[in-house]
């Protein structure tokens, strides 16, 4: 059974939030003393949760996010509020004011302005059972396998749409359960991101069961997203945060946050990560 989930796609009509699309003549609804903020929390070493705090997230984005806010003088708190699924749903109805990494879509704009320059990028990939490999060397050699991957991930907007109206892929609440649904032969692939993916088979103790196959289904940036229905969703707000990470992209601050974050996921006693 394929998916044929009907959607109209309006791309021209998508606001990128830079320096330039801020109008300087805009009025700002209100102005904005926190923030509140989330992501997908199965997403090292981007974004991790505590073992003993439950609501708290460590990561790469973690570290970009903390440093923004010493920027633009506003707290932001980052917090767990669920699956990955949730998390989007949260800041959809604007219960969440930020999303810390997310691909672009255009159903996701439509209730969150993305903010450029992207924080980082990540390679989406193929995962397949070592015992049953299968030739993947194009997205069409996907179409008649049985792939899984978690609710509401993207691989960007291309291969979101391909996947819609061509491939039998399934959709999980968390990422152990899909790999654990391939390591049992209950699915031919996983999709997911390389990285994330990496450490959770090597946290599950399924390196020697599963495996990343090449080439990447899609290469896409992390963004920075704010909810429309945000009370921080005004002109001002907007153009610090923009303002600020043109900055820290600048200063290198970036590639420096992705290695402490690789170092404080190592330092938990993971096995290291192959960098993008």
């Amino acid at each position: 059974m394929r998916l044929h989930t009907f959607m109209i796609c309006f791309l021209g009509l998508v606001s990128m939030v830079s320096i330039s699309s801020v109008s300087a003549s805009e009025t700002s609804k209100s102005s904005c003393s926190a923030l509140t903020a989330t992501g997908n929390s199965e997403y090292p070493p981007f974004l991790w949760r505590d073992a003993t705090h439950v609501r708290a997230l460590h990561g790469v984005n973690r570290i970009i996010v903390d440093e923004l806010s010493q920027r633009i003088n506003i707290p932001i708190e980052l917090m767990h509020v669920g699956p990955w699924s949730r998390a989007q749903t949260e800041v959809r109805n604007g219960r969440v004011d930020l999303i810390a990494g997310a691909f672009y879509t255009n159903e996701r704009a439509d209730y969150m302005d993305y903010f450029t320059p992207v924080m980082l990028h990540t390679s989406s990939v193929v995962w397949q059972h070592k015992e049953k490999p299968f030739r993947f060397e194009r997205k069409e050699d996907l179409e008649t396998k049985w792939g899984v991957t978690v609710i509401n991930n993207s691989f960007g907007q291309a291969f979101d749409q391909y996947a819609q109206y061509n491939l039998n892929l399934l959709a999980v609440a968390s990422l152990s359960q899909a790999l654990q649904m391939l390591a049992s032969n209950r699915v031919d692939y996983v999709l997911y991101e390389k990285n994330p993916a990496y450490a959770y088979v090597n946290k599950l103790g399924l390196h020697d069961v599963l495996m990343p196959v090449q080439p990447y289904i899609s290469r896409e940036g992390l963004y920075l997203t704010l909810s429309k229905l945000s009370p921080c969703n005004n002109t001002e707000t907007k153009r610090k945060i923009v303002a600020s990470l043109q900055e820290m992209q600048q200063e290198g601050f970036m590639a420096q946050a992705l290695n402490k974050g690789i170092q404080e996921w190592e330092a938990l006693g993971h096995v290291g990560l192959a960098l993008p």
